[in-house]
């Protein structure tokens, strides 16, 4: 570098010395290979608004995304802890049946309290959980393989116990009713509650405490975490218990929502639930599964299949225009990643190229 460029160096005032950094911090966090799924969902929300000036744009649809989607937003918050230690749990809309029908049945045939069916309901699916973690961490079977295979069991003991049938009764109505239908604030139902609840719990595990990083070491090598220390099986043990508890929790209040326990009410969750957690997974933090990115992606699904219902458009081609914009959503932050990696490249060989220059 000549002795005028050092000087001109010197002469350059403040302002763009700090501006530059504060610019550079923008444009990354503002980046689509960021937040790519939050620029899908502002253009949504433009299209709706444009479409339905007198319906979509108002408190009323803001609430009805909040509350119709609270259930698959636990649904996928439960598989997010497992899957960050590279665990697939298939068997979560299984377990939410099981503890639904369980809890409805405890109350409508046997007379018991509510609080007592539900709690009875949470340790049955802990138990899937100990199931789970046997199949997958003791007896070493391939997680996607185990939980599917569990959840057929599930199945099983769902219609033994229901007799493959809704259990509905007046007995269901009232204060079982009330963990999901009751809206204690804003006219936002507890479910809603439930879900910011776990999601902050959730986050501040994996985001800022020891075992959220062990968690992510051994979903990105599970080897080179067992030899540095990390108990490894102990935490994918660990994760399906608490995902099996999560999803549990879901199907618990997804029963007390629709006012039944249904056999087949929760299957329709297993496919958004994966699809917003590896959508987030390319959101915030890219690569990682992370709840932030899982979040905005289930805002995401529930604006859009909102929108489209409050257009009335017919369930094909709901989901055929859920596929596109998932792929869209994907086709968007994958652009800008590659873009970010050439820039990179580019300026590493002007480094490089100046360096020598130098020389």
């Amino acid at each position: 570098m000549t002795l005028e460029a050092e000087d001109s160096v010197d002469v350059v005032p403040d302002g763009p010395r700090t501006a530059k950094p504060m610019y550079r911090w923008l444009r990354h966090t503002l980046s689509p290979a960021r937040i790519g799924v939050v620029y899908v969902l502002i253009v949504l929300i433009a299209i709706f608004s444009l479409l339905m000036p007198d319906i979509f744009p108002n408190g009323a649809t803001v609430r009805q995304i909040l509350n119709g989607n609270s259930v698959a937003a636990l649904a996928a918050l439960s598989i997010v802890v497992p899957l960050s230690t590279g665990v697939f749990d298939i068997s979560g809309t299984f377990t939410m049946a099981l503890s639904g029908i369980m809890a409805s049945s405890l109350i409508v045939y046997s007379g018991f309290p509510v609080w007592l069916a539900v709690l009875l309901a949470i340790l049955a699916s802990l138990a899937v959980g100990v199931f789970n973690g046997i199949i997958v961490v003791i007896l070493k079977i391939d997680s996607l393989i185990g939980t599917l295979a569990g959840g057929f069991v599930i199945t099983a003991m769902v219609q033994w116990r229901s007799g493959n049938r809704t259990v509905t009764s007046p007995e269901l109505i009232g204060t079982f009713q009330d963990l999901a239908i009751a809206r204690p604030l804003w006219g936002l139902t507890w479910p809603v509650f439930y879900t910011v609840f776990v999601a902050l719990v959730l986050w501040y595990l994996l985001e800022h405490r020891a075992v959220g990083r062990h968690l992510y070491a051994t979903g990105f090598n599970l080897n080179a975490a067992r030899l540095a220390g990390v108990r490894t099986d102990v935490l994918q043990f660990g994760t399906l218990l608490l995902s099996a508890m999560i999803a549990g929790f879901a199907g618990i209040v997804l029963a007390s929502t629709i006012g039944a326990g249904s056999p087949s009410a929760s299957a329709p969750y297993l496919l958004p639930a994966f699809a917003a957690v590896f959508l987030g997974a390319t959101q915030f933090k890219s690569g990682r599964i992370n709840v932030g990115g899982t979040m905005i992606s289930i805002l995401l699904l529930g604006t859009l299949t909102t929108g489209l219902s409050l257009k009335m458009v017919d369930l094909w081609i709901q989901r055929m225009i859920t596929g596109l914009v998932l792929i869209s959503a994907l086709a968007l932050t994958g652009l800008e990643v590659r873009r970010a990696g050439s820039r990179h490249v580019r300026s590493k060989d002007r480094a490089k190229s100046s360096g020598a220059e130098t020389v």
